[in-house]
């Protein structure tokens, strides 16, 4: 009787459970949804291909291609700068810091870079870089691409080293005992072992930290600045769609609204691009594991 009554009530924590579970993802795909339709709706009229191809937003045949450009610099600066140093700490952290007091205060170091406001690394970079630059060039401000790829480096890197190392901390540790008892020395255990059987789970990482710092608006505005040219040099002001769509929106002009709602409906879907491309990666590396 008391089973009975005991087996009831599992099955119905369960259900509640379920049914709670169930009500919050829904509750999410409907405000993801709502994101989507609401930019849509508000850039269709700028959809076009002279968002592409077009750097002047002072008409409304104007665009973005200045900024996107420039995203992708800044972009590319921030993750070739945080993915080396980031998978190397993740490495350390995982193979040779493990268990360790260190390990751990640096684990806790990392979570809390983890969570800063991206504001903050945005005026440490204008500190460290932009300031001293200024003083060497006689007072010449020199915001430029550069500044804001390491602003962005510092928001991608504690991802990336948390994805390392969390990667290489499941890695069963058979296959660290059987290269051990190979006589392979650590470092190449950790290189060409361990890294290799772990590689989709830390190009996940990049991805999503790729897909973290797409959207940062508040570091660029101390760091890369903006202008409203097409700018290659990256030691120059620097354009970045962000920035863009946040200068945009302020404007009275309809027609410069549609295509900063146009901009932000394409980061969007950038970063859902890169949010299933990661899944994709680790959906791959499971099947082939089992």
């Amino acid at each position: 009787m008391k089973s009975s009554a005991l087996y009831l009530k599992r099955r119905i924590t369960n259900v509640v459970a379920l049914g709670l579970s169930s009500f919050a993802t829904l509750i999410g795909l409907v405000f993801l949804a709502w994101i989507l339709w609401e930019t849509l709706r508000q850039g269709i009229g700028a959809m076009n291909w002279n968002l592409f191809t077009k750097i002047s937003v002072y008409r409304e045949n104007g665009g973005l291609a200045n900024a996107m450009v420039g995203s992708l610099i800044i972009n590319f600066i921030g993750i070739a700068i945080a993915t080396p140093i980031g998978v190397m700490a993740g490495a350390w952290l995982a193979e040779y810091a493990n268990r360790t007091r260190l390990g751990e205060a640096i684990r806790f170091l990392n979570d809390i870079l983890l969570s800063a406001p991206s504001i903050v690394l945005g005026l440490f970079v204008y500190t460290i870089i932009v300031l001293p630059t200024t003083a060497l060039t006689n007072g010449s401000t020199t915001f430029s691409g550069f500044a804001g790829g390491v602003a962005l480096a510092l928001i991608a890197l504690p991802v990336i080293v948390r994805t390392t190392d969390e990667m290489l901390r499941l890695v069963p540790s058979t296959l660290r005992e059987a290269a051990l008892s190979l006589g392979v020395p650590q470092w190449k255990l950790t290189t060409q072992i361990l890294m290799r059987a772990s590689m989709s789970g830390i190009i996940t990482g990049v991805l999503l930290a790729l897909a973290r710092i797409s959207g940062e608006t508040a570091p660029l505005l101390f760091t890369a600045f903006g202008n409203n040219f097409m700018t290659f040099n990256p030691m120059d002001k620097m354009p970045s769609l962000p920035q863009a769509i946040y200068e945009y929106t302020k404007d009275p002009d309809p027609a410069i609204n549609a295509i900063a709602w146009a901009g932000a409906f394409v980061i969007t879907m950038f970063v859902l691009a890169l949010s299933l491309v990661s899944r994709l990666i680790l959906s791959r590396n499971k099947v082939s594991h089992d």
